[in-house]
């Protein structure tokens, strides 16, 4: 295992992630995050919105405790945080909570009530982008479960690749699965899903900027429906 990291230029990781993305295009997602545990040890971390735990338990089969970020916005469904408990008590794997920097009683004490509605793009950036940063200082690479199936903007993500924003690799491991893929392991492994998915949502954030999708849309588009959005920062 890989124990000098921190000695890499960022153009040393960014041309590392580059060809592991060429090379590991074809892997399976177990083998993508073997990868990333054999070059990044505990510099590796999990990333999720507690949608699934699809991810989480792929890589708690590679590396037993491995680190799972959740970023708690203070907006989210309960059952979201159900399954995060759920997650954390069930599954190999250690749990870690983020949380912005405000409240949300003390954004609005700032800003105003509501500023989802008003500015989205700027409450993802206090409630998501901010401190998902500050939380993955302390690593190298982080893997998310995006897939190219969800939307036209997720449609060229790479297995790896490099990560501009917060200069660090990230890793996509079932960024080729179709949701087909998704549920038969859900179903193979009894992973941990969130409930919301059997009640009309198939993308899960926080609360006032998710609705049900209706028959023939995408994934994301209940996600700030009307809104001309379909990220929210951390992905593009």
């Amino acid at each position: 295992m890989t124990t000098a990291q921190d000695a890499r230029t960022d153009a040393e990781l960014k041309a590392l992630a580059e060809q592991a993305g060429r090379d590991l295009e074809d892997a399976s997602a177990l083998e993508i995050l073997q990868w990333a545990v054999d070059t990044f040890g505990k510099q590796f971390c999990v990333t999720s919105s507690m949608e699934d735990a699809v991810v989480a338990h792929l890589a708690s089969r590679v590396l037993k405790g491995v680190d799972v970020v959740f970023l708690d916005t203070g907006y989210h469904f309960e059952e979201t945080i159900g399954t995060r408990d759920a997650v954390a008590a069930v599954m190999d794997v250690n749990v870690i909570t983020l949380t912005p920097r405000q409240t949300v009683a003390e954004q609005d004490a700032q800003y105003g009530p509501k500023l989802h509605d008003r500015d989205p793009d700027l409450c993802c950036r206090l409630r998501k982008v901010q401190p998902l940063e500050e939380g993955l200082e302390g690593y190298r690479a982080w893997a998310t479960g995006l897939r190219r199936d969800e939307s036209p903007t997720r449609a060229n993500t790479p297995v790896v690749g490099w990560d501009d924003k917060r200069r660090k690799v990230k890793v996509s491991p079932i960024a080729r699965w179709t949701q087909d893929d998704v549920d038969a392991y859900v179903a193979e492994h009894g992973v941990l899903t969130n409930p919301l998915l059997t009640d009309g949502y198939a993308s899960i954030g926080c609360a006032p900027c998710t609705r049900r999708v209706l028959e023939g849309e995408d994934a994301r588009a209940g996600r700030w429906a009307g809104r001309g959005k379909t990220e929210c920062g951390l992905h593009g």
